[in-house]
């Protein structure tokens, strides 16, 4: 079935409000009969199934063997004595209906010239032939609307441009190989996470979204109301608190997967709705969390690309194997600037340096103006995947001092094509010590800081009753998927918000 490929003029507002009430009318005529939405149709077989059962057919041959399919009309061409319709599932996988007067009869050939249109759900039965070209087809000898649609398809020889594809991703899965493979691709790597945790006995439980006290991050929460108990509460910004609690409980190995919700920016990299992973292990630290964290990621690569070196969308390869580099923040940030700078560095220095490189920093102090300085001298250059190590302890207020350099605290963020992809940590288990850290994180929400915790009593009282040396790490399942794929956030995540 030979289509024309040049691009084509997209309907009008007011051509689809024309041809939504012809398709109205004809879904009108569909109900006198067997209706224009069907319950169920007979389908025995599927296109992909017999796409690949007869791969070898020759050109012009017969069969002998009948199937029932059904999929969406992509493709429509009327002439005369014989029809032609291409036929696709949800798979993307496309088979040629082909409906000549010979077979169906001239009333079954009228009405499906007067009632059939592209987009419609369509069941076909018929024998499996290839047509004189050599294209896999069904000779079909009865037909069904299993669906009728009553608005067109976008015109598929056009790109779709990416606010149609984000906002009505529905239309991008039915036209774009593309989002199609990021679903499945999105669900082989999820796969791969859970099934590299059971293997290494780690447990998936599950923490509450709606939480009386928001903490586990430095982030500005979501804010809602609870009828029921008259009380304000806070969508989740992470599950931390609650993980480390498990832990407390004897939950050695835990992990889960879920949804976080920051009422921050939206970019490329930031969604203010994501997908995150958070695990802890007893008895670990940021060392082994860095080594489980790369095994997980390579593992998801390998689920998806069949190997550690995963093909990016624009077709540039990228290579995930091998052992990572792990580099000091300070150092790197450093060797960067062209001057020394340590953990004793003072505010007024660095706060030097970053006017002359006209970084600003609100509510600077010196952790924070050391992350934002990194940012901007070494982050650029970084694009394989990299651990940085060794954080300020001002912007890190869950985690373990370091056991050896005063001022830093143990902590790694990931990067990989120069986007922070995940982060861990040797966890923080001294109660009196977090609760100091709890205590200057409110002077610094007093002092006007959004994002700082909050004192949490319930959490310091379960930290008092014992956890474990461990290590935790958190990592972005949007931004996995962008490392996988080279998209951007928003083409990773089925349905983003838009304004």
């Amino acid at each position: 079935m030979t289509e024309a490929t040049e691009p084509q003029p997209e309907l009008t507002d007011d051509e689809v409000i024309e041809q939504k009430a012809v398709r109205l009318a004809k879904r009108d005529r569909l109900n006198e009969g067997p209706g224009a939405y069907p319950v169920s149709v007979p389908v025995t077989d599927t296109i992909p199934a017999v796409r690949e059962r007869f791969a070898g057919l020759e050109a012009d041959a017969t069969t002998g063997v009948t199937v029932g399919l059904a999929g969406r009309v992509v493709h429509l061409r009327n002439t005369g004595k014989l029809c032609f319709a291409s036929i696709q599932s949800g798979d993307g996988s496309r088979i040629q209906a082909m409906v000549s007067l010979a077979e169906v009869g001239e009333e079954s050939l009228e009405q499906w010239k007067d009632l059939v249109d592209l987009g419609d759900h369509l069941f076909i039965s018929g024998e499996v032939i290839s047509s004189r070209r050599g294209e896999l087809s069904i000779m079909v000898s009865s037909w069904q609307i299993a669906t009728k649609a009553l608005l067109p398809l976008p015109n598929l020889h056009n790109e779709l441009n990416e606010e149609t594809r984000v906002r009505s991703r529905y239309l991008d899965l039915i036209v774009r190989d593309q989002a199609r493979n990021n679903v499945l691709t999105r669900a082989k790597a999820v796969a791969s996470l859970r099934s590299t945790f059971s293997k290494l006995d780690f447990v998936e439980v599950e923490t509450p979204m709606l939480q009386v006290m928001h903490g586990g991050a430095s982030a500005r929460p979501f804010v809602t109301h609870s009828n029921a108990f008259d009380m304000e509460l806070y969508l989740r910004i992470a599950p931390e608190l609650f993980l480390k609690r498990a832990v407390v409980g004897g939950i050695d190995r835990v992990y889960e997967i879920n949804r976080n919700f920051r009422n921050e920016g939206a970019d490329s990299t930031h969604s203010p709705e994501f997908a995150m992973l958070e695990a802890y292990e007893a008895y670990g630290d940021y060392t082994s969390i860095a080594g489980l964290t790369q095994k997980l990621i390579q593992d998801a690569a390998h689920a998806v690309a069949g190997s550690h070196v995963v093909t990016w969308a624009d077709e540039t390869e990228f290579d995930l194997g091998g052992e990572w580099d792990r580099i000091s923040l300070y150092h790197s940030l450093s060797a960067a600037a062209g001057v020394e700078i340590t953990p004793q560095t003072s505010v007024a220095e660095l706060q030097k340096l970053a006017d002359k490189v006209e970084v600003e920093v609100p509510l600077a102090n010196h952790g924070k103006l050391v992350e934002e300085l990194w940012e901007h001298f070494v982050k650029p250059g970084l694009s394989k995947p990299t651990f940085v190590m060794d954080f300020p302890v001002e912007t890190s207020p869950l985690t373990r001092d370091h056991r050896s350099i005063e001022g830093v605290v143990e902590k790694w963020d990931l990067y990989v094509r120069g986007f922070e992809l995940a982060t861990g940590y040797s966890e923080l288990v001294d109660p009196v010590v977090q609760r100091e850290r709890f205590m200057q994180q409110a002077k610094q929400g007093a002092a006007g800081d959004v994002e700082a915790m909050r004192l949490d009593e319930e959490f310091l009282r379960a930290l008092e009753h014992g956890m474990p040396p461990s290590g935790g790490m958190g990592m972005g399942i949007d931004r996995l998927l962008m490392a996988l794929t080279g998209l951007g956030i928003r083409e990773t995540i089925l349905f983003p918000l838009v304004k």
